[in-house]
C-alpha cells in the first residue's frame, strides 16, 4: 500500500502527520510512503530528509490524493478533501466525530474508510496509538513553557545578595496527561505546585511528583470523579460549588493558574471566574488549556493572549502542540505508525480492516459506506475504570479475636525461643570451660548494649551502612569499656585506643548522616 501525507492547510498549523523516521517504521511493514513537497518544512523536516528515508515526493496534495491508498492527516479534513476520497482509500486523521456530524455523512458517501486518531479507546494494548495523550502531553509542558514566558518572575526561589526571592506559586487543575505533564515541567522548574482533580484517586500520583494534592472539605462517597475512557466525570452542583469555594481561597495566593479539565465534544467546565481572576496578584498569569471549547477560565478568549485590567495574563492558545511542532509531529507520526502496524498484522503492505479488533474498531467511524461511530463498548475495560475492591470493614468482635490471635502466636514464639536459647546456655555452660563462658557472657552483654543504642536512634537516621557500623562500633566500645580496667599495660592501651575509635565512627557516622540528610529537606 502507499501511505500519503499532504501538507495541512489550517492557518497556522505547523505539525505533519508523516516524519523520516515514521517512513523507516512504514517500509518494514511493507508500505510505500508518498509525501508532498514542503509538508513537513514548517516541523523542521526538509524534502531531502524524505527522499532520502526512502519516500516518494511528489509536487502538490493532488498528486497525493491520486497515488495514495491510505491518507494520514493531523487535523480533521475539510468538506472539499473529504469529497475527493475515494471509495477503496482509507483516512487516518483526528476527526471528532461527535463534533462534526455532517463531514462523518459526508465521509460514510464516498463509501472510504475513515479512523479516527481521536476515537482510539484508551485500553492497555492502545496506549502507542493513543494520539490525544501524546498531544495532551505536549501541550500541557507547553503551558509551563508560555507562563514562565509571561510570568515575571522566577519559578524556583533564590537566596542571593540582593534578598530572598520566593517560588512561584502554581496551581493545575485536572490532573490527567496534560495535567500531569504540567505538574512535571513546573516541579522541575522549582516552583511551589499544588494541583486538584475530581478523581481522588490520583492524588498518589501528583504527590509522587512532588506536588501538593488539594483537598476538598466534600464527602469523597458522595462524588465519583472516575468516568470511562480515561477522563473524568462531571461534577455534581454540590461538588462545583465547594471546588470553587476552595479555588476562591487560593486565588490571591497562586501566582500561576494551569486548566486542563475538558471532556473532548463537551463545552468545557467554567472552574476559574471573573471574582478569582480579580482576586489574583497583578503579574498573575493564566493559562488555559481548554481554550478550544469555550474554556475553564470565564475570561478566556479563544486563541487570544491579553491582560486583565487587574494585571492578569490570560493566555487562551489552542495550538500548543504546533508550537512544538518537531516534537508533535514526530510523536503523531509514530502514533499513526502504530496504528498502520495493527492494520498490517502480516508486515506484508496489505491493510486488513479487522472489525472484531477492539482498537480498530473503536476507531473506526465510517466504513463500507456506512458510520460506524459510536462503537459497541471495549470487551476490554479501559485502565481509568477499573476500581480495586474495598476491604471488608471487620466488626468490633473481629477485630478483637485477630488481636487476641496475633498475641497467642507471638507469646508461643518468644517463650519458644527463650526456652531453647536457655537450654543451648545451658549445655554450654555445662560443656565448655570457664573461661569460654566468661567470655560469651560479655560477648552477649555487648551485643545487648549495642542493640540498644541502634534501636534508640530515629529511623529516619538509619541507612544499612551506618546501621551496620554503627551496630559493630556499639560492640567495639563495650567490649573495649570492660577491658580498661586490665592489669597489663598493652591491654590498656589497645582498649583506650578502640573506645577513642569507636566513638568517632559512632558519632561522626550519626553527625554525617544528618548532614546529609538536611540536604534533601525544604526550609
Amino acid at each position: 500500500m502507499k501511505i500519503g501525507a499532504a501538507g495541512e492547510r489550517f492557518p497556522g498549523e505547523a505539525r505533519v502527520a508523516m516524519t523520516p523516521a515514521s517512513v523507516k517504521d512504514l517500509a518494514r511493514l511493507g508500505h510505500e510512503a508518498v509525501i508532498e513537497s514542503g509538508a513537513g518544512a514548517a516541523a523542521g523536516y526538509r524534502d531531502d530528509d524524505y527522499a532520502a528515508a526512502g519516500a516518494t515526493v511528489v509536487a502538490d496534495e493532488a498528486a497525493v490524493q491520486a497515488a495514495a491508498d491510505v491518507l494520514v492527516r493531523v487535523r480533521p479534513p475539510e468538506s472539499s478533501e473529504i469529497a475527493a476520497l475515494r471509495p477503496e482509500q482509507t483516512l487516518i486523521s483526528f476527526f471528532y466525530p461527535g463534533q462534526n456530524e455532517a463531514a462523518l455523512k459526508q465521509a460514510a458517501a464516498t463509501g472510504a474508510t475513515v479512523i479516527a486518531m481521536d476515537m482510539v479507546p484508551r485500553i492497555s494494548r492502545a496506549q502507542k496509538m493513543d494520539a490525544l495523550s501524546s498531544m495532551a502531553n505536549l501541550a500541557g509542558y507547553r503551558s509551563v513553557i508560555e507562563a514562565a514566558n509571561n510570568f515575571g518572575r522566577f519559578f524556583t526561589g533564590q537566596v542571593t545578595a540582593a534578598g530572598r526571592i520566593p517560588p512561584a506559586r502554581v496551581l493545575v487543575v485536572g490532573a490527567g496527561v496534560a495535567g500531569l505533564a504540567a505538574i512535571g515541567a513546573s516541579v522541575s522548574l522549582g516552583a511551589v505546585t499544588l494541583a486538584f482533580d475530581v478523581r481522588p484517586e490520583v492524588a498518589e500520583q501528583i504527590e509522587s511528583m512532588g506536588a501538593e494534592f488539594v483537598f476538598l472539605d466534600f464527602d469523597s462517597e458522595a462524588q465519583d470523579g472516575a468516568a470511562t475512557g480515561g477522563y473524568a466525570a462531571p461534577s455534581s452542583p454540590e461538588f462545583l460549588a465547594a471546588q470553587l469555594r476552595k479555588f476562591r481561597e487560593l486565588a490571591p495566593s497562586i501566582d500561576i493558574v494551569i486548566t486542563t479539565a475538558l471532556i473532548p465534544g463537551r463545552p468545557a467546565p467554567k472552574l476559574w471566574t471573573r471574582d478569582m481572576v480579580e482576586m489574583m496578584k497583578p503579574g498573575s498569569v493564566i493559562v488555559d488549556l481548554a481554550a478550544e471549547r469555550g474554556g475553564n477560565c470565564e475570561l478566556t478568549i479563544p486563541d487570544e493572549k491579553f491582560v486583565t485590567e487587574g494585571g492578569v495574563t490570560i493566555i487562551g492558545y489552542t495550538d500548543f502542540p504546533s508550537r512544538m511542532a518537531q516534537q508533535a509531529s514526530s510523536l503523531y507520526a509514530a502514533n499513526i505508525a502504530h496504528m498502520i502496524a495493527d492494520l498490517t498484522p502480516g508486515k506484508d503492505g496489505v491493510l486488513v480492516q479487522d472489525m472484531e479488533d477492539d482498537v480498530i474498531r473503536g476507531a473506526t467511524v465510517t466504513h463500507a459506506g456506512e458510520v460506524t461511530w459510536p462503537p459497541p463498548p471495549p470487551k476490554v475495560q479501559a485502565i481509568a475504570v477499573q476500581k480495586r475492591e474495598k476491604p471488608k470493614e471487620l466488626t468490633r468482635e473481629e477485630k478483637i479475636a485477630l488481636e487476641k490471635a496475633a498475641f497467642r502466636k507471638q507469646t508461643v514464639t518468644q517463650v519458644a525461643t527463650l526456652a531453647i536459647g536457655g537450654i543451648l546456655i545451658l549445655l554450654a555452660g555445662y560443656f565448655a570451660p570457664a573461661s569460654l563462658m566468661t567470655h560469651l557472657t560479655v560477648f552477649v552483654l555487648a551485643c545487648f548494649i549495642g542493640f540498644q543504642v541502634i534501636w534508640g536512634v530515629a529511623h529516619a537516621l538509619h541507612t544499612p551502612l551506618m546501621a551496620i557500623t554503627n551496630g559493630i562500633s556499639s560492640i567495639i566500645i563495650i567490649g573495649a569499656l570492660l577491658q580498661i580496667g586490665s592489669a597489663g599495660w598493652l591491654v590498656l592501651v589497645l582498649a583506650a585506643v578502640a573506645v577513642a575509635l569507636a566513638g568517632v565512627n559512632i558519632f561522626g557516622g550519626f553527625l554525617v548522616t544528618r548532614r546529609m540528610l538536611a540536604m534533601f529537606q525544604k526550609s
